[in-house]
């Protein structure tokens, strides 16, 4: 990123520097255009959250009241696919239960001052990818 943002400002300073008082609009498109498919070149891949650290997130963390995907506090709201789908706000998807673990919601407490962002997504992960697979 920070090669991108390098780019981009050498090709802007490089469309004022030949003619500080004429501005060159065809020489700006040029750079921009040329500062754009740099930034777009080496720009790296938006990583996706970590299911193997978000199983010990949440073996360290969910375990306790969540083993085995279930509920120990309200039985009905499991982490199954088919309770996923009907209790959780938003829908079973990471969003949702980003929000859930962030936030908290009746007897669940709240892990967004205990957790990182990364671990609360990498946690949201293997929710999700477990509930699809079958929780063991």
């Amino acid at each position: 990123m920070k090669l991108a943002i390098f780019a981009i400002i050498v090709a802007s300073a490089s469309a004022w520097a030949p003619q500080l008082r004429k501005f060159d609009f065809a020489q700006c498109a040029k750079a921009g255009a040329a500062a754009a498919a740099i930034s777009i070149a080496t720009a790296g891949p938006v990583l996706a959250a970590d299911v193997g650290a978000g199983e010990q997130v949440f073996n360290a963390n969910c375990a306790a009241c969540h083993a085995g995907g279930q509920n120990v506090i309200m039985p009905e709201k499991t982490l199954e696919k088919e309770a996923l789908d009907q209790y959780l706000a938003g829908g079973r998807k990471e969003s949702s239960v980003i929000t859930q673990v962030t936030n908290g919601k009746n007897a669940m407490p709240a892990f967004g001052g205990r957790l990182g962002d990364d671990d609360i997504a990498n946690v949201a992960a293997y929710v999700i990818a477990t509930s699809e697979s079958g929780w063991e």
